[in-house]
């Protein structure tokens, strides 16, 4: 890569595009063979095999994999048990070195990830290419947490001849279930996460985006000793047969209800099992009545559809004084329709499809309701899994469509009388994910900042107005619904929660 490029980025010079569409081209071009598990660093090509087809070109195959079987789950949670030992003890510089030598093949390959991650994702060449690059950006971050604490090796006060030490430990095998709007970047974090901090792991993949992730793991477990990393492909029923393995954690970013159901089946065994789960938002962004409105107007609409809405942290919902609403609404809709739709071939593209028929659906049964029950202010239907982006004023408050998370470019306006309401509004919702405010007044800002439930708040953002976290810039920590531990990736604290403590008292 000759630049950096994250989700604030808004241009890419020529060098890089021309580079990405021919990574798009190879993609969606390439021969598409059977994507095998891997298990103790052997491919095992068995199973049923599925296919993917690019979203934006719903008659194109571009990936295709095996279905584990419960035979080849087990194989692999038994080959990362089998390599857990050695890689716990490891000193962890040298893990770290492991580590940043996948780092250097991600850097030199980011071109390439983001080809493969547009063609099964439909993502803008902006979107993958940043994606690509934030993989990069983990690892990094995640082997600078761990140095900076020293391996969470802790020395602590002794008495007479004792030695007292305080660890942090790996659990042991780590299951890590990536989802498929981040498949590079957050099956990296994850898994990263987990093997830094000495865990071994088996990694499942979306099966809507089962080549991207699967490419980000071969990186990684090429540059591991064998079975440290593990990959088995399918879709619910692996994810089901994984979680209920004998691993000793659980690693997971998707729906709240998935999210919860994982933890909560925690309670039935004989001792729960970590579960760091990531697990989606209602994001809203209040805009008062001392807004810069064309700051607002930027910041959510840049937000609200960027990867057509399919991202936790994207704006669902404005909470708008009364006083400026109209404004406001004009302004987002004057926005919103200068987007171009299209596919990510076209570099004048900022939207392109979701993903598949489940939220194609979802979105067609909104718009009958936001038209029912408001006012569809623009966006619908275009062809394929292509959409306007949408916007409806006028719900009721605590209208289904203002609660409940779409996953695509479905934004709701709801007009409130002052910031008491606005606040009251933004926080009545299960999620606690991301959430913005839009003014000019210190002590608005303030207030905002001591009570909003969320665990990402954004000032004044005009690059997203609920979205843009970074590794080492801002954490990913969801509160209420979002969150399952209150503590987040690209984070300082979230390494700790693939740790047990220890406390070693050792006498001369």
């Amino acid at each position: 890569m000759t630049a950096t490029v994250n989700y604030s980025s808004s241009y890419l010079n020529e060098e890089l595009n021309r580079a990405f569409e021919a990574a798009l081209t190879s993609a969606r071009h390439g021969a598409v063979q059977p994507l095998p598990h891997l298990v103790n660093g052997v491919a095992n090509a068995t199973g049923t095999v599925f296919e993917r087809c690019d979203p934006a070109i719903p008659d194109n195959v571009v990936s295709a994999a095996h279905t584990a079987s419960n035979d080849v789950i087990d194989a692999a949670v038994a080959a990362a048990r089998s390599a857990a030992r050695e890689w716990r003890i490891r000193d962890y510089q040298d893990r770290i070195a492991l580590l940043r030598s996948a780092k250097a093949e991600f850097t030199d390959r980011c071109i390439e990830l983001a080809g493969i991650i547009s063609a099964e994702t439909g993502k803008t060449r902006l979107e993958s290419i940043a994606e690509a690059q934030e993989a990069v950006d983990l690892i990094e971050h995640y082997c600078v947490q761990l140095e900076k604490n020293q391996g969470f090796v802790t020395p602590m006060d002794s008495q007479s001849d004792e030695i007292n030490t305080d660890l942090l430990l790996p659990y042991g095998v780590f299951a890590v279930l990536a989802p498929f709007n981040f498949p590079v970047a957050l099956a990296v974090n994850m898994t990263t996460a987990a093997l830094v901090t000495g865990n071994t792991v088996v990694l499942k993949p979306s099966d809507k985006t089962p080549r991207s992730t699967s490419t980000a793991a071969d990186i990684l477990a090429r540059n591991l000793p064998e079975g440290v990393l593990n990959l088995v492909h399918g879709g619910i029923p692996a994810g089901e047969a994984l979680v209920e393995s004998a691993v000793d954690g659980i690693a997971f970013t998707g729906s709240a209800e998935v999210g919860w159901n994982l933890v909560r089946k925690q309670t039935k065994r004989s001792w729960t099992r970590p579960v760091l789960a990531e697990m989606g938002g209602q994001n809203p962004a209040i805009v008062t009545a001392f807004a810069d409105l064309d700051a607002a107007a930027e910041g959510i609409v840049r937000s609200a559809f960027g990867l057509s809405g399919q991202k936790c942290s994207a704006c669902r919902r404005v909470v708008v004084d009364r006083s400026v609403h109209d404004q406001l609404v004009s302004k987002l809709v004057e926005r919103t329709a200068a987007l171009v739709i299209g596919d990510s071939a076209d570099a004048r593209t900022h939207l392109g499809p979701v993903i598949d028929d489940a939220i194609t659906s979802r979105i067609d049964d909104a718009l009958v309701t936001a038209a029912r029950d408001g006012n569809v202010r623009t966006g619908g239907r275009l062809t394929g899994y292509f959409f306007a982006p949408v916007i409806v004023t006028d719900l009721p408050l605590g209208h289904p469509l203002t609660r409940n998370e779409l996953f695509g470019p479905f934004l709701t306006v709801t007009a409130v009388d002052g910031l008491d309401q606005a606040i009251e509004e933004a926080n009545a919702v299960d999620y606690g994910l991301s959430a913005g405010i839009f003014t000019q007044e210190a002590d608005e800002r303030q207030r905002f900042l001591n009570e909003i439930e969320a665990g990402i708040v954004y000032v004044n953002r005009r690059e997203g107005a609920t979205t843009g976290a970074w590794p080492g810039i801002q954490s990913f920590c969801g509160w209420k619904a979002s969150g399952s531990v209150g503590k987040g990736g690209l984070g300082p604290w979230y390494l700790p929660g693939f740790c047990r403590e220890q406390s070693r008292t050792v006498c001369a």
